[in-house]
């Protein structure tokens, strides 16, 4: 009891704590993996075919329409109660699931998990509002950690209950069932952030995108890693149109974080797609049906080394500002050649490893670029590019699922629709190689010799790329 009390009364390690739990068994998803086999298996009957060109579709189109109306709804209601929203339509997503038959209840199951992936905003967005700034690298890794470690432990319980036990899809649906239903109850314990950022009427917030200097100019501000922080404080009020249009002028002021959130939109957009396919490209070069599947195993080690990844984020020391954008050019061109190996392989085992390879990337880097706009900006401003990056992500996703997967339009063969990501995050490494090392040549003349001089250089290059 004492050492609870002790977590309790921390002014971070507390809500980082639960939420982490939050993450861990909400993203504890056993069946998962096995989504695509229990949808095309005996007990759904739905064809291949419908799944990839009707079923999954309808979800991207439903998470485009609820992605900003929930964003708004989540800072009116302070994030815990969406937090605890998306908990209760886990549960009803695995009831559809498990005791709805047909074609109409999968299509209405598709909107309903639109609901939960949009409500990660909130879980995003919430841990900024409650803890100070100097811990957001570290609970940011913490948080995408819990996620990843709860969903490698789901995927390994699945596929041990699969190639093991012998589980039928349908009993692996209910323990999911009663798994996520834990999560539902530990979102209560959350504690409750005491302001929303814009639905407060007329209210001083503070800030912290940029400060005010002597003369009233607006200054970046950089801390002692030779990162720019940008934090200072400035009043703002007026109504929650005025505070969403300053914050959105704050958010986006930095040549650096809009491509840091170029980068964030580009690359989840891509990202998503293939996790959103990845389970039929293994069906089409080994189906379910004839052969044994491993489709748990693989998320669970890919999981593992994403959650790793993240994790070591909180303890990297390296000017992000001056490096990171190299790195995402070069392990997203990483990610571009681990897709096309999944491609063009007719081997089971290669599209395992090129999968792995791929994710274990986009978890480092979205990591990386998570924390490097959440220690630029304020929680207002952060929250609100959380919900216009991941607006811009999903709005190119649609864009493709038309094109590409509709049936309506193209409807292509999965086989080349990972061509066309491969060629898309090609040319998203392409783009980020050649202005990183624009940004690294231009950085080459500042003072090497000794390490005080080194925050002044990239405070230069942050003064250079403030529009």
């Amino acid at each position: 009891m004492g050492c609870w009390a002790k977590l309790k009364s921390s002014g971070w390690a507390y809500p980082t704590a639960i939420l982490s739990l939050y993450g861990f068994f909400a993203n504890c998803r056993v069946a998962e993996p096995f989504l695509t086999p229990y949808l095309i298996g005996p007990r759904k009957n739905i064809s291949e075919e419908v799944v990839t060109n009707y079923l999954f579709p309808i979800w991207t189109y439903s998470y485009l329409a609820f992605l900003f109306p929930v964003f708004l709804l989540t800072d009116f209601l302070r994030y815990k109660p969406l937090i605890i929203v998306q908990g209760f339509f886990l549960i009803t997503n695995y009831i559809l699931l498990c005791f709805v038959p047909g074609l109409p209840a999968m299509t209405f199951l598709q909107v309903n998990y639109a609901v939960v992936t949009s409500t990660e905003v909130a879980y995003f967005s919430y841990i900024y509002s409650v803890i100070p700034v100097e811990n957001y690298q570290r609970a940011t890794g913490y948080l995408r950690s819990a996620m990843l470690a709860g969903y490698t432990f789901g995927a390994t319980l699945g596929q041990m209950l699969v190639s093991l036990a012998g589980l039928d899809y349908f009993y692996i649906n209910t323990i999911t069932l009663g798994i996520v239903s834990v999560a539902f109850l530990v979102s209560f314990w959350l504690p409750m952030p005491q302001t929303s950022m814009f639905f407060e009427g007329k209210k001083a917030a503070a800030v912290d995108c940029q400060q005010e200097g002597p003369q009233g100019e607006k200054e970046s501000v950089t801390d002692k890693d030779g990162e720019g922080s940008g934090k200072g404080k400035m009043e703002y009020n007026g109504s929650a149109v005025h505070l969403l249009w300053q914050s959105f002028r704050e958010s986006y002021s930095s040549r650096h974080l809009i491509y840091w959130s170029l980068w964030w939109a580009l690359a989840t957009a891509g990202y998503v797609q293939v996790f959103n396919y990845i389970q039929l490209m293994w069906d089409h070069i080994e189906p379910s049906a004839t052969s044994s599947i491993y489709n748990g195993g693989v998320e669970a080690a890919c999981s593992l080394v994403g959650a790793a990844a993240a994790f070591s984020v909180g303890y990297i020391k390296v000017t992000w500002v001056v490096w990171g954008e190299l790195a995402l050019g070069m392990f997203s061109a990483v990610g571009s050649g681990a897709v096309f190996l999944m491609a063009f392989t007719s081997s089971i085992w290669l599209c395992y490893v090129g999968y792995a390879i791929f994710k274990s990337c986009y978890m480092l880097l979205i990591t990386i670029t998570t924390f490097q706009i959440a220690s630029n900006l304020s929680m207002e401003c952060y929250a609100l590019t959380f919900g216009i990056n991941t607006f811009v992500a999903l709005s190119l996703q649609t864009i493709i699922t038309v094109t590409v997967v509709d049936e309506a339009a193209l409807g292509l063969d999965i086989v080349t629709q990972f061509i066309i990501y491969g060629s898309y995050y090609a040319v998203i490494s392409l783009l980020f190689l050649i202005r990183g090392t624009y940004i690294a040549c231009v950085n080459n003349p500042c003072p090497q010799h000794t390490e005080a001089k080194e925050p002044e250089c990239v405070e230069e290059v942050i003064a250079a790329e403030r529009l």
